[in-house]
């Protein structure tokens, strides 16, 4: 049956698309003016910078400018393959990415876990204020512990080397020992803060779901293994998802800061090549290359592994 909407009073006339926005924005205007500077932020400073990917096809001039500098394509590209140090930097990017999986990613979980079962709530609020607290400390006094604690005159790790009677390290001039001091430092500073996600998933968790638990006789363990853990699944798997579509990425402050010439050869990674390329030896459009090179291999990862979790496990970012 067909109305002809022409006959009908005003309130019952339909609204157009235009009326019901202009009420939308009425109602809510002030909550989306708060939107405006997180929109304008993005606009100028993630948005308008991607014109500078034009440099990374180009022969960058600063007195010509990006538009006015000569096309060269993919060349850029191409001598970055064809360099020496290809196959090392993205070695060691995958090598620091890999262990950080191994060693950092499951040990929030594990902390979130044990710290869920503390009952002493003052107690247990003192391990959490403690445990937050390395992530708040600046990069660069991180690896000032670190310099203080391992150097081999005068550091306790290795005057305690002394008394257990071995024989002094001396740690950061040994390129075997750079990416457990990566790592281990790294796992320090951040497992603490990165388990509260794994905490606030935990509280959300339905108390009836252990309460039948118990009744069917489990005990502390197999509530962990059959109700916590399946309540964590999704908030594992989207973090997984993430920490996997940065496989390529390493921040290069703390390594800039450790590294020197004697564990390059382990520590030189894309971000600290691109700041000595770009920044140092003024090459923009090689260093923009670069970059971009590696942006395009962590999206394409993160759409791939998105896709097998969705495929898999039926949870994903999209």
């Amino acid at each position: 049956m067909i109305t002809d909407t022409r006959n009908l009073s005003p309130l019952t006339k339909p609204e157009s698309g235009w009326s019901r926005y202009r009420k939308l924005w009425i109602r809510d205007k002030y909550l989306l003016l708060m939107t405006v500077p997180a929109i304008l932020y993005f606009l100028i400073f993630h948005y308008a910078p991607m014109y500078g990917i034009l440099m990374a096809f180009k022969d960058f001039s600063p007195s010509r400018g990006i538009w006015d500098s000569r096309w060269v394509g993919l060349q850029w590209f191409e001598e970055f393959f064809n360099s020496i140090y290809a196959f090392r930097l993205i070695k060691n990017v995958l090598l620091l990415n890999l262990y950080n999986l191994l060693w950092g990613f499951p040990i929030p979980i594990i902390f979130a876990l044990l710290l869920n079962e503390v009952r002493r709530q003052a107690f247990k609020r003192f391990i959490q204020s403690v445990s937050y607290m390395p992530h708040f400390i600046s990069v660069v006094v991180i690896v000032g512990m670190t310099v203080t604690f391992l150097s081999p005159n005068s550091g306790i790790v290795n005057a305690l080397l002394d008394v257990l009677g071995f024989d002094r390290i001396n740690f950061l001039s040994e390129a075997d020992w750079f990416r457990t001091i990566y790592i281990g430092t790294d796992i320090w500073a951040s497992f603490g803060y990165n388990s509260i996600l794994y905490l606030a998933a935990i509280a959300a968790i339905d108390p009836q779901l252990y309460e039948a638990a118990k009744i069917d006789g489990a005990g502390r363990w197999k509530q962990m293994l059959h109700v916590t853990l399946p309540g964590l699944a999704s908030t594992i798997v989207i973090l997984l998802i993430l920490q996997l579509g940065r496989m390529m990425s390493v921040g290069f402050e703390k390594i800039i800061l450790l590294y020197n010439p004697a564990t390059y050869d382990v520590a030189d990674v894309i971000s600290t090549y691109v700041y000595r390329i770009g920044l140092v030896g003024g090459e923009f459009s090689f260093a923009a290359a670069v970059d971009l090179m590696n942006a395009v291999i962590n999206c394409v990862l993160i759409v791939t592994f998105n896709r097998l979790a969705r495929k898999w496990t039926a949870i994903s970012l999209w």
